[in-house]
C-alpha cells in the first residue's frame, strides 16, 4: 500500500525551501577589492599607493536585515497551523511564528557572516590606515597596493 503524503507537508517542504533560498540571497559582500555598489560607477575617487606592513584574518560579523525574520516567521506559523486543532492551533501558530522569526533572523545573521581582512598600510606619505575588507584578495606584508577612498568615504585596498 503506497501512502501519499498529506497536502500540508508537502506544502511545509515548500516553505522550508523557500526559506533556504530567500536566505541564500540574503548573503551581501562588505567592502570588498573586487566588488563595487552601482552607485560607485561613473564617479572619481581618490587613489593612494602605499605599501602592506601588516595583515591578519577577521571574521566580518553577519547583518539580519529582516528577510530571514519575516520568512521564519511565516514558516513557523504555517508549521504551528499543522498541528493540533481549534485553540491549540492559534497558540501553536503563534508560538511557531515567534520561534521561526527568531531561527530566521539567526540563519540570516550566520549566511551573512564571512572572512575578511585587517590590512594596515603604510602610504608614500607617511601616514598608516587600516582597512577591514572581504577576503577576496590575497595580500601580503611588503607588497604594493593602491588605496581607493571615495567621496562617502568608504575605503578599499586593491593590488
Amino acid at each position: 500500500m503506497v501512502m501519499k503524503e498529506p497536502l500540508r507537508f508537502i506544502g511545509a517542504r515548500a516553505l522550508l525551501l523557500g526559506l533556504a533560498l530567500t536566505l541564500a540571497g540574503c548573503a551581501s559582500s562588505p567592502s570588498s577589492a573586487n566588488t563595487v555598489r552601482r552607485s560607485e560607477t561613473g564617479r572619481a575617487h581618490t587613489v593612494q599607493h602605499g605599501e602592506v606592513i601588516y595583515v591578519r584574518e577577521v571574521t566580518i560579523e553577519g547583518e539580519a536585515g529582516g528577510a530571514g525574520a519575516v520568512a521564519g516567521g511565516a514558516m513557523g506559523f504555517v508549521l504551528g497551523g499543522l498541528a493540533g486543532g481549534g485553540r491549540g492551533r492559534s497558540v501553536a501558530r503563534v508560538g511557531g511564528a515567534v520561534g521561526g522569526a527568531a531561527a530566521g533572523n539567526a540563519i540570516e545573521r550566520s549566511v551573512t557572516t564571512q572572512t575578511g581582512l585587517e590590512i594596515t598600510v603604510e602610504l608614500e606619505g607617511g601616514e598608516v590606515i587600516v582597512v577591514i575588507q572581504a577576503a577576496d584578495e590575497v595580500f601580503r606584508v611588503g607588497d604594493s597596493v593602491r588605496v581607493l577612498r571615495r567621496s562617502d568615504g568608504g575605503v578599499r585596498v586593491m593590488q
